[in-house]
């Protein structure tokens, strides 16, 4: 809140004392009193000398230090959308200027008429109150100033300890004595104006609305520059007795109170005796519009992101030295949190999940979507809501983030680790095309595999992998594209599990040491949709991996930025290597076990299924979204449980699958809001880069050989003259190659070109121009 200028300091000490016995000495000749400025009767001070009352006056600090008041953080989406508050207090800050004439006339004409008129104490006021104190038998109450008012106000605001609290309430002189005290030395170094917009942030309202803006949204859903004569006497009421005069509660009590203040308002001369009671005549409950202001992530639109966001600032400096004093800035600093989730995305994952999976199934479902290139967040679903209520399926523990942000352990991802395995090998040169018989079942030797300081040292029993999806011989894509456990065991071998795991941990799947054991590319260890679709999420970035960002900018109560919060990103493998892993598993969605799946977008995606049927899992994404699913049997008590046999989302499950059952919760979200994913395609694997990628041979008939030599050669083949055919395309030009188009073969295969003679034989025979080359190859074209 801006101060405005102070007045100069330095007055000398004798000068001071002068000041504040010259005020007392003033009150004393008014009320028959000796001390300052107080109501106290001649009773209240035998033996007490008038010298030690003016000393300890003095001696009370130059000065309160105004702390800054605590104001709610909001946090708002990708669109600047509030999607929660977090507040010990209800309050917005506003300045003087934002806040509207009716009502700051309003208020001074009910608590304090005089106000620019005197100085901390009003004489009258006090006087005032000092009879009817005498005629209540001598209680210490009313005549306060607004300044005295603030004062008070600020003490118990400031207070950190019971004794503080007690001590800023308390119906004695000498808390008189401090509030007038501390109301001379306000009054000194600010301007009315400045102590009249504190005591407006300050006063509490009722039904947790503190302060005039937090109050104005509160009861009558608008800012309080806009407060009209009629709401703004109902406030300026309510603040005398913020409970009693609740409008809500009371509002019998609240509209006495309300007409009250229009009365004085007329008699003041700020409106006239007829509005006053045109405007009395109206019933406070047709004035109101109440809006509730939630409080922390559970009423969120996006609770478990929320969630996310909060616990993810709780480990930023920026925001204090401890987890206590960050906290603290939360609740009370009026932070601008800019984050990165977009409510329509959010909406689509909450649906879909909640229609797979329902809270109270034996089962736990997820979705988390990351932008590729940014890491950012776009959203967060879990089947479980938030809350208490065990029965009713809540819980607070977010399975949708890593431990360190949600308390939750997370799932076996099953054969989604497959992939860091795909691209170590196509990174190691490894072809594309390369073929590998695949039984069954196979047995395996600990020393089969490489680590990082040489051969596996396991319990020398070795690993006994089986199928769950058939058996042959298959090429990287065909392995893959299939899952196949035995392909996947032998280029393991080839691989070495030194590379795919440093690739993991790079791409944000840190693989314990205990579990780096040759199965773990079967998706053995914990892990959480959030870090399984930034994992993927590179992919689709070509090979940029991206710590998830769920925030931008983090700004102060004026607007001002604490911290912004750039992309962390990082390029951990070539183009190339990623080009090919996305040219793999989009086989997936257009012909393999996620066909079913396919949105408008090009895509690709890897299913995930644990040997014991406990987890099912989906990765899949397009070049600007990536995407999680996950369905895993839990019960309420922390136990894992396998799927099968169990109704999961009104479905009876007979076989668990990836594809079958977590696939339908990506493919439901991402199709709800494919329209908003814009369009863009993989980039085709370089063939020169990449080997064995199998690529359709491209048309280019009707081009110049350089021409369709170049286009070849960028698909990765080699090139080789054929030589010439009789062909009606137009002499020297590509008649035809070998083989023929949309024949898919391995980057580095041969690709010949046949070039037209221009000439076609007359039907019956006849040597052809050009001697009769290629004969048996003619007639294309």
């Amino acid at each position: 809140m801006p101060s405005s200028p102070e007045r100069p300091h330095g007055r000398p000490q004798t000068g001071r004392i002068a000041s504040h016995l010259a005020v007392m000495g003033a009150v004393a000749v008014v009320m028959g009193v000796l001390t300052a400025c107080l109501a106290i009767p001649f009773a209240g001070l035998v033996g007490v000398a008038a010298k030690d009352v003016s000393k300890g006056m003095v001696n009370l600090p130059e000065s309160l230090e105004a702390k800054d008041l605590s104001q709610k953080t909001r946090i708002y989406d990708v669109n600047g959308n509030l999607i929660a508050s977090l507040y010990d207090q209800n309050r917005i800050n506003v300045p003087l200027s934002q806040i509207s004439r009716p009502m700051v006339k309003a208020i001074v004409a009910i608590e304090d008429y005089r106000y620019y008129d005197h100085g901390a104490l009003d004489l009258k006021g006090t006087l005032r109150a000092f009879i009817t104190n005498q005629a209540n038998g001598g209680s210490v109450q009313g005549g306060s100033s607004i300044t005295q008012q603030m004062v008070k106000q600020t003490l118990l605001y400031q207070a950190e300890t019971e004794e503080e609290r007690k001590a800023a309430t308390e119906e004695t002189y000498a808390r008189k004595i401090r509030e007038l005290r501390y109301a001379i030395a306000f009054e000194k170094n600010h301007t009315k104006d400045w102590i009249l917009e504190r005591y407006l942030n300050i006063a509490y309202f009722g039904d947790g609305a503190f302060g005039v803006q937090s109050a104005a949204r509160h009861f009558f859903s608008k800012n309080a520059k806009d407060l009209n004569l009629l709401e703004a006497a109902t406030l300026a009421g309510l603040v005398k007795n913020p409970v009693g005069y609740d409008p809500i509660d009371n509002p019998e009590r609240a509209e006495s109170r309300r007409n009250v203040v229009l009365d004085r308002l007329a008699q003041l001369g700020v409106l006239t005796e007829k509005k006053a009671e045109r405007l009395k005549k109206r019933p406070i409950a047709k004035t109101l519009q109440i809006e509730t202001a939630p409080n922390g992530c559970q009423q969120s639109q996006a609770p478990f992101f929320c969630d996310y966001v909060v616990n993810w600032l709780l480990k930023d400096p920026v925001l204090g030295d401890t987890v206590k004093e960050r906290r603290r800035t939360l609740n009370n600093g009026g932070l601008i949190i800019k984050t990165t989730v977009d409510l329509d995305m959010q909406k689509a994952a909450d649906q879909s999940v909640a229609s797979h999976v329902f809270p109270t199934d034996q089962a736990i479902g997820g979705l988390a979507m990351v932008e590729p290139g940014t890491g950012d967040v776009r959203a967060l679903a879990q089947s479980r809501p938030m809350g208490k209520d065990k029965a009713a399926g809540q819980t607070y523990l977010n399975y949708v983030v890593p431990k360190k942000y949600g308390d939750a352990n997370g799932f076996q991802a099953g054969s989604t680790f497959k992939a860091f395995v795909l691209a170590s090998a196509i990174n190691q040169g490894i072809p594309l095309s390369t073929s590998i018989s695949s039984p069954q079942t196979m047995h395996f030797d600990d020393s089969d595999f490489q680590t990082c300081d040489g051969p596996y040292a396991g319990d020398g029993n070795g690993w006994d992998p089986q199928n769950s999806t058939g058996y042959g011989t298959y090429n990287l894509y065909t392995g893959t594209q299939n899952s196949v456990n035995t392909f996947f065991a032998q280029l393991e071998t080839r691989t070495g599990m030194c590379e795919p795991l440093a690739l993991a941990k790079a791409m944000g799947v840190d693989v314990p040491q205990a579990q780096q054991v040759p199965s773990w590319i079967l998706g053995v260890s914990d892990v959480d949709p959030l870090t399984m679709a930034q994992a993927y999420a590179t992919f689709a970035a070509r090979g940029l991996h991206c710590d998830p960002r769920p925030v931008t900018a983090v700004l102060d109560s004026d607007g001002q930025p604490l911290k912004e919060f750039g992309p962390q990103c990082e390029q951990v493998m070539p183009g190339a290597t990623a080009d090919a892993v996305n040219d793999i598993l989009r086989g997936v969605m257009e012909g393999g076990f996620g066909s079913a799946l396919q949105i408008d977008k090009p895509s690709a995606g890897k299913t995930g299924t644990t040997n014991d049927g406990r987890s099912v899992w989906f990765v899949g994404y397009t070049p600007k979204l990536a995407a999680a699913a996950m369905i895993a049997g839990a019960n309420g008590e922390g136990q894992w449980l396998e799927l099968e046999g169990q109704n999961i989302g009104g479905r009876y499950i007979y076989s668990a699958s990836g594809s079958g059952f977590a696939g339908p919760v990506w493919g439901d979200a991402m199709s709800a809001i494919q329209d908003e994913i814009p369009y863009e395609d993989f980039q085709r694997p370089a063939g020169d880069e990449i080997a064995g990628v199998l690529t359709g041979v491209p048309d280019v008939s009707g081009q110049t050989v350089e021409a369709a030599t170049s286009q070849l050669e960028a698909a990765g083949f080699v090139v080789a003259d054929g030589g010439e055919v009789n062909s009606s395309t137009g002499q020297g030009l590509v008649a035809s190659t070998s083989p023929e188009p949309g024949t898919s073969l391995s980057s580095g295969d041969t690709v010949t070109l046949y070039t037209s003679t221009g000439y076609v034989p007359p039907a019956g025979g006849g040597k052809g121009k050009g001697g009769g080359k290629g004969k048996g190859r003619g007639g294309r074209g």
